[in-house]
């Protein structure tokens, strides 16, 4: 009979960022049902069009608020560490690698994930590549083309400078399709940690269990 690992806690995701995930969440979330209202007023009417519309708008630009509060929060701590790119090219794609491989094959079979947590590298290589790009590009494109659909009047020369409102508005439910995808993948990974509801606990309690 094998041993169970030994397990420690260790302190991973602060107040404040706890704070931030359950309201982005919550609120991507709601932006996802509304703008699915708003879309498709013909086929789902649990709201008026203006009820979904004002919801959809106060609820961004609660997301907004909460974004710059994400970034302050890494821009004036040294959780910022947390974000910090792998500069050996080798190292990065051998580790991406590895990582692509446990979760595609190795997860299945019971291998050890390869990715060791600790507070200042809680991502994995996919995860910290991954993360980055959604942060850092497509969180606020998906802000920016909500800001000039918000008020086509007021942002008329922006909205014809980047190929008018068809383009804005097709950017912008790309992303809105990218974003309901990422919230049904988020969970399944989240439940890949040492017990199912681990990670979940975690980001309530900002402890995670990690191999002693």
């Amino acid at each position: 009979m094998t041993d169970k690992p030994r397990m420690r806690k260790i302190y991973v995701h602060p107040l404040p960022i706890r704070i931030w995930h359950w309201l982005n969440a919550f609120g991507f979330i709601t932006l996802i049902l509304t703008g699915v209202q708003i879309r498709y007023l013909d086929l789902v009417d649990v709201l008026s069009f203006k009820t979904a519309v004002a919801v959809h708008n106060a609820v961004g630009w609660i997301l907004v608020g909460n974004f710059f509060v994400w970034l302050i929060f890494y821009l004036f701590t040294d959780k910022i560490r947390v974000y910090h790119p792998e500069l050996s090219p080798l190292k990065h794609f051998r580790d991406t690698f590895r990582q692509a491989k446990f979760y595609g094959y190795g997860i299945f079979k019971g291998e050890p994930n390869p990715h060791h947590m600790s507070a200042y590298r809680k991502f994995n290589p996919l995860q910290s590549m991954m993360y980055q790009i959604i942060m850092m590009l497509i969180v606020p494109l998906q802000f920016f083309t909500g800001l000039l659909l918000w008020d086509l009047k007021r942002f008329a020369g922006a909205v014809e400078f980047f190929g008018g409102v068809r383009v804005v508005d097709t950017v912008h439910v790309l992303l809105f399709i990218f974003f309901t995808a990422f919230i049904f993948a988020h969970p399944y990974l989240a439940s890949l940690g040492h017990t199912t509801w681990g990670h979940f606990k975690a980001m309530i309690t900002g402890y995670e269990d990690v191999d002693d």
